[in-house]
């Protein structure tokens, strides 16, 4: 039987433990016991561990051996924000998918509440994307920052950059992700609803970016999202 893996809040040598919230939903939802076995990812390592104490806000193990790991793709998405219940999905089903960082963008089309609300939703989305990494086996959850303008999120930029482009008509993406591409790090720009505008599209040209395409399909900003991470991901698999 596949052990469930939890992140652990703090490490020291073979200890490690859960903590607040993170540790009730294990001591409430599973019902956790003393003696229980899950993997626990500690730092740049996953551990078998085994519960040795349990309270309503704390889960303490102890680390036994280490558990193989999957080397991720370094993938970076930046997502510029939309509707934030779409938004959500979309960063839920990208962290399970393995996408690495995910960074929040305020483009030219984002409406303006949104992009006033934007900054106090980032722990929202911290804690989705760790229960989010916990429920697909990861080893760690993606970092969100705070977020960016357009001109410091291309700052952050590395490896194969893309970006989707509704009015892309020569290259789809899954012709630009291929195995033979090897980039090592990638990193994919999805725009709002109604698209990245003229001049952004312009600014990623002046910086390199390759533009791409899903299809002749419009797409909703979160199915985009979703659909291009899968497509990347599984080319270079």
């Amino acid at each position: 039987m596949t052990r469930r893996r939890f992140i652990a809040d703090e490490v020291s040598g073979d200890r490690a433990a859960l903590t607040g919230e993170h540790a009730g939903h294990l001591v409430r939802v599973l019902r956790a016991r003393v003696g229980e076995e899950f993997d626990i990812a500690a730092g740049s390592t996953v551990r078998r561990g085994r519960i040795t104490g349990l309270a309503d806000d704390r889960v303490e193990f102890e680390l036994g051996e280490n558990v193989s790991l999957v080397t991720p793709v370094h993938f970076t998405l930046l997502l510029a924000v939309f509707k934030f219940d779409r938004m959500e999905w979309a960063i839920e089903k990208c962290t399970e998918l393995g996408v690495m960082r995910i960074v929040p963008v305020i483009a030219r089309r984002t409406e303006s509440h949104l992009a006033s609300a934007a900054a106090a939703r980032v722990e929202r989305w911290r804690r989705i994307v760790l229960q989010a990494a916990e429920q697909s086996r990861r080893d760690a959850a993606p970092e969100i920052p705070a977020p960016l303008p357009l001109s410091q999120a291309l700052s952050v930029a590395g490896g194969l950059c893309v970006v989707l482009s509704e009015s892309e008509s020569q290259t789809l993406l899954r012709d630009v992700f291929t195995p033979a591409a090897n980039p090592g790090e990638i990193t994919l720009a999805v725009g709002p609803e109604g698209g990245w505008t003229g001049d952004e599209l312009e600014r990623f040209q002046h910086g390199g970016w390759i533009p791409a395409s899903l299809g002749a399909m419009i797409l909703r900003a979160e199915t985009a999202a979703i659909a291009a991470a899968a497509i990347a991901l599984s080319a270079l698999a």
